[in-house]
């Protein structure tokens, strides 16, 4: 019985701090190739930046450049995040910091 309880908790921590993890990245992977569209920027898994051009279930078509190259949609590795995006979360950034301020200059005055 001493033996077995440890082997059953190198087993949990093994599967919480390696297995578990791993998994997720998979699924959001996953999720992120399947809600990918036409003029997305993505980034390939041998680093290759393009805009996909067109797409079927298994191959995209990415666009970088004048040329035009086909990908198996696996290789996508990330979307990246257009210019306007950064701006919209650094709006919602300095919003925060005026709400945060407001509240505290009413605070002082009472």
């Amino acid at each position: 019985m001493g033996m077995i309880i440890p082997l059953v908790l190198f087993v949990a921590i093994f599967y919480f701090m390696l297995i578990r993890p791993q998994q997720k990245r998979t699924k959001e992977t996953r999720e992120m190739q399947a809600s990918l569209s036409r003029g997305d920027k993505v980034v390939t898994i041998g680093g290759l930046h393009g805009t996909i051009d067109s797409f079927d279930e298994k191959q995209m078509v990415l666009k970088c450049g004048n040329s035009r190259l086909t990908f198996d949609r696996g290789a996508i590795r990330e979307k990246v995040k257009s210019a306007a995006e950064p701006k919209q979360e650094e709006k919602k950034l300095e919003d925060k910091k005026d709400a945060t301020q407001d509240v505290a200059a009413e605070t002082s005055e009472k």
